[in-house]
C-alpha cells in the first residue's frame, strides 16, 4: 500500500510538472560566463535547428578589444561558444547576418570569417548600421542545422566566390539565400538607374534559387534592405511583379546607413523546397498586400514580417509618442499573426529588432521582457539609421521608433 501511494504521488506530480510545460521542445543554450544585456538566449535549438542571438566583441570582463579585427574574431569567439555548447561545429552553421558600424571594414570582416569557415562558409548577408548596442563595431547572428548531412552548397554554374560567402545552403527543406547586391560583382557596377539595380539584385537571387530547383514561388521570408539612394516606392514596384499577390513571403524592408561596395539594395532571407508546405498566414484586419504576407508557415515554422506601432485599419497610424507603448502595439501586431497559426509568445525562437535610438535600449528591454516570461527567444537588436525627429505629423501620427520581426516554431 505504502509503495502504491508513494507511485501515486509521483505520478501526480509529474503530472504537475507536464502541465507546466510547454507543448513544443526547446532547448536552451546558454554557454558559461554569457551575460545578455536584455531578455534573450544566446541559443535556442528547436527542431533541426540552432538560432543564435546577435553577437558583439564584448567580452566576459566587458571590455571591447582594441582594433576592428580583434574584435571580429571576439565576436565570432562569441558566436563559436553557443555552437559549441550546442555540441555543434562552426561548419555546422549555414546562414549568418553581419552588421558593421563601418562598411570600410568589410575587407578585414571578410578576412577574419575565413579563419573561422575555411570549408562551406555559410549564407551570409552584411549591412551597415548606425550604432550596434554597447558602443560595439561588430555584431553577428546565427543559424546552424543540427544535422551536418543536411547542409549542401548551392551556387550557379560558374560562379565565382568573392570570399568566404555561399550564394545559398541547403538545409534539409530550406534554403538560407546570401545577400544579392544591385552591383554586378565581376565588373563592380553599379547602375545608374535604381529599377536597374533592384531587377539586377533579384536576378543574381533568381539564379541561386534556380541552381537548387527553386524559383521566387517558393521563398518564405525575404528582407530587402536599402540606402537613402534606394526610392521605396521603386523597390516595391519591380519586387512586387516577381510575387503571386496574397501570397507574397513575409518581408523584413529595412533602410540601413550603408551597403557593401557602395550599392544601395540588398535581397537575403529563405526558401522552402516543398511549396505544398508553404502557406502565407493573413489576419482579419491585415489586407492582401503585392509585397508582404503578415507571416507565411513553412512546414513547423512561421516566418512573421516586420511590424511597427502601427494600428491597422481606416485610421490606421502610430499614435504613441514613445517607444514603450510603440512596442506594446507592435507585440500586439505580432501576436495576430502568430494566433493566426494556432501559436502565441513561447513558439518564438528568434526576433530581430530595429531600434530608431540606442538610447531607448532599458526602455524597450523592459517592455519587451514582459512578453517573454521564460526561456525568451535569441534576439538581434541594431539602429540601422540615424534617429528621426520625435515631432508628430499632421494627423497627429509619431514617426516610427521601433520594428521587430520574428521567427516561431510549432
Amino acid at each position: 500500500m505504502k509503495i502504491t501511494a508513494l507511485c501515486l504521488t509521483v505520478f501526480a506530480a509529474i503530472a504537475l510538472l507536464a502541465q507546466d510545460l510547454p507543448r513544443h521542445e526547446r532547448i536552451l543554450v546558454f554557454p558559461p560566463g554569457a551575460k545578455p544585456a536584455g531578455p534573450y538566449s544566446p541559443g535556442i535549438i528547436a527542431g533541426d535547428f540552432l538560432y543564435v542571438a546577435g553577437q558583439g566583441s564584448r567580452g566576459a570582463s566587458g571590455q571591447i578589444p582594441a582594433g576592428f579585427e580583434a574584435q571580429a574574431r571576439q565576436c565570432l569567439d562569441r558566436v563559436k561558444a553557443i555552437v559549441t555548447e550546442a555540441k555543434l561545429t562552426m561548419e555546422h552553421v549555414v546562414y549568418i547576418q553581419v552588421y558593421l558600424e563601418n562598411t570600410a571594414n568589410y575587407d578585414v570582416m571578410t578576412k577574419v570569417l575565413g579563419e573561422y569557415f575555411p570549408k562551406t562558409p555559410p549564407a551570409r548577408a552584411t549591412l551597415g548600421v548606425y550604432k550596434i548596442p554597447i558602443d560595439d563595431s561588430i555584431e553577428i547572428s546565427a543559424v546552424a542545422v543540427r544535422n551536418l548531412d543536411m547542409k549542401k552548397p548551392v551556387a550557379p554554374a560558374g560562379y565565382k566566390s568573392p570570399g568566404p560567402i555561399t550564394p545559398g545552403i541547403l538545409a534539409g527543406d530550406r534554403l538560407y539565400l546570401s545577400g544579392f547586391l544591385g552591383r554586378d560583382p565581376v565588373t563592380g557596377t553599379i547602375p545608374a538607374d535604381p529599377e536597374a539595380q533592384v531587377q539586377l539584385a533579384l536576378n543574381r537571387m533568381k539564379e541561386t534559387l534556380a541552381a537548387a530547383g527553386m524559383d521566387f514561388s517558393n521563398m518564405v521570408f525575404i528582407n530587402p534592405y536599402l540606402t537613402k539612394d534606394m526610392p521605396a516606392n521603386v523597390m516595391n514596384r519591380v519586387y512586387a511583379k516577381h510575387f503571386e499577390w496574397g501570397n507574397t513571403p513575409a518581408r523584413a524592408t529595412i533602410p540601413v546607413n550603408a551597403l557593401p561596395f557602395g550599392a544601395n539594395i540588398e535581397f537575403t532571407g529563405v526558401a522552402i523546397r516543398d511549396r505544398s508546405d508553404r502557406g502565407a498566414v493573413r489576419p482579419k484586419n491585415m489586407p492582401p498586400s503585392p509585397t508582404a504576407s503578415p507571416c507565411v508557415l513553412a512546414g513547423d515554422t512561421l516566418y512573421c514580417s516586420a511590424k511597427s506601432g502601427f494600428i491597422p485599419g481606416p485610421n490606421g497610424g502610430i499614435y504613441a509618442a514613445d517607444v514603450e507603448n510603440q512596442i506594446r502595439q507592435t507585440m500586439r501586431n505580432l501576436l495576430d499573426g502568430l494566433e493566426e497559426a494556432g501559436l502565441d509568445f513561447s513558439h518564438v525562437v528568434a526576433s530581430s529588432i530595429y531600434l530608431d535610438n540606442l538610447d531607448d535600449f532599458a526602455k524597450m528591454n523592459g517592455v519587451y521582457g514582459k512578453y517573454f516570461t521564460r526561456s525568451p527567444p535569441t534576439r538581434m537588436t541594431v539602429a540601422p539609421l540615424p534617429p528621426v525627429s520625435r515631432t508628430p505629423g499632421a494627423q497627429g501620427h509619431w514617426p516610427k521608433l521601433e520594428e521587430i520581426s520574428i521567427i516561431a516554431v510549432k
